[in-house]
């Protein structure tokens, strides 16, 4: 087993730091339990179990960093990477924007870890894949599927005296169904800590049910549409602002939070006054460490409140450059939602476009936030309250501040990739060309 207890991570990585000669001495140490099944063409294809453990070392004499790796634990092991970061460290230039490392710190406990999540069987990811295949088969359906779950640790030590540790479970699921004329495709994705608010059959339905209606799509003109866009399709959008909150990004005049003339636009409404987004490690559907790789205390954060942009985060270096408290990058991404589910959504919308999802996502201008990118896997045509047909895929160019500017109803929030998003229904989405692609 490559996880390892607090005590018996601490115990391994002040071994470790009994060996250091530097100016100060960091320890990184993980490891993981993961097993998966991933099928295609309505089979099962590969099946397996990894198991990994990692001990990183970085060494500082000054401002010169060394780093070396080891996955072995035993005394001659640790003696051995920790004299290799050394080595590297005096051979290395001087880093201007080096910190010493942080002393001792005060964490939460976090909600990360789940005993039933931490036991998934190769009998479980079985029925998981079977959950999928059968239903595909009897509806003329071809599934490709993976599933993966893990449980691991991670813990952190350094010569300041400070010491972390977070043990953590997840699943993660995805689905593509194509139907066996080409011409339909439906997927979905689902993503947990706790393995018992994941089902399988569901899910996979999602995705058939897509795959179905959406055969023989139609093609209507490119422009400007009234979309529904589910928690998969807006959240590639709506990471790009996390990118976007750096304090330093922004006042160096590189992104979209940069003022003109200098500055930044903390402190200035930028989109619709019912957006809510923050941060919080230690909310029970989205739980995350409740540390960072630089072993900062994560709490909850206010991003944007009210449409207002409330906090920029600022990395120790650059804090410390603006006479500031250090603020750490959020954990998460949570945005407040609304009652409405995705049927009363549909239903309250006279004439637009149903989105399932975006991909292929790419930066146009970082200073606007304008990004480029193709529905998938199910886009359909909206007409007096109910869906009318599918439609062909369109290549889309938007920001995801514009299009938190036209807002005009907010849905349920579903998690997504570790994030709560809600469904949303938007105004004026641009839609630039058409995809033949399904």
């Amino acid at each position: 087993m490559a996880i390892y207890t607090k005590e018996e991570a601490k115990q391994i990585m002040e071994k470790a730091l009994s060996f250091s000669t530097a100016d100060a001495c960091e320890i990184n140490m993980s490891g993981s339990e993961s097993g998966n099944i991933r099928y295609a063409r309505n089979t099962v294809s590969t099946a397996g179990h990894r198991s990994n453990q990692n001990l990183v070392v970085q060494s500082n004499f000054g401002k010169k960093s060394g780093t070396a790796t080891i996955d072995e634990f035993d005394d001659e092991s640790l003696k051995k990477v920790v004299k290799r970061a050394e080595e590297l460290a005096k051979l290395s230039p001087e880093n201007p924007e080096f910190m010493e490392p942080l002393g001792p710190q005060t964490y939460d406990e976090s909600i990360t870890y789940n005993k039933a999540s931490a036991n998934i069987s190769p009998e479980y990811r079985a029925t998981v894949a079977s959950s999928s295949i059968e239903p595909a088969a009897a509806k003329d359906v071809t599934a490709a599927g993976f599933f993966n779950d893990s449980y691991g640790f991670s813990a952190m030590m350094n010569s300041n005296g400070l010491f972390a540790y977070n043990q953590s479970t997840d699943s993660n699921f995805t689905v593509t169904m194509r139907t066996n004329d080409g011409t339909g495709s439906g997927w979905v994705s689902r993503d947990f800590n706790d393995i018992s608010k994941f089902d399988a059959a569901k899910a996979s339905n999602i995705a058939i049910d897509k795959a179905v209606t959406s055969r023989e799509a139609k093609a209507i003109e490119p422009g400007k549409y009234t979309v529904i866009l589910e928690p998969a399709a807006s959240v590639g959008l709506l990471q790009n602002i996390g990118s976007a909150l750096s304090a330093r990004t922004a006042d160096e005049g590189r992104s979209f939070m940069s003022k003109e003339g200098g500055g930044t636009k903390l402190g200035e409404k930028i989109v619709d006054e019912r957006v809510n987004i923050w941060s919080d490690p230690l909310n029970p559907d989205v739980p995350t460490s409740t540390w960072n790789g630089a072993g900062q205390p994560l709490k909850k954060m206010s991003w944007i409140e009210n449409g207002v942009v409330k906090n920029l985060a600022y990395s120790r270096y650059w804090a410390e450059k603006k006479g500031v408290d250090p603020v750490p990058f959020p954990s998460n991404f949570i945005m407040q939602g609304g009652d409405a589910s995705l049927e009363e959504l549909i239903k309250g919308t006279k004439k637009g476009i149903l989105v399932t999802r975006l991909w292929y996502i790419r930066n146009v201008d970082p200073q606007t936030l304008l990004y480029t990118g193709l529905t998938r896997d199910g886009t359909f045509y909206i007409e007096n309250g109910k869906i009318k047909h599918p439609v062909k895929n369109f290549r889309f160019n938007e920001s995801p501040i514009i299009m938190l500017n036209n807002l005009e109803t907010l849905g349920k929030q579903v998690r997504i990739n570790g994030n709560l998003v809600p469904y949303m229904k938007v105004r004026d989405f641009t839609f630039t060309s058409l995809s033949d692609a399904v």
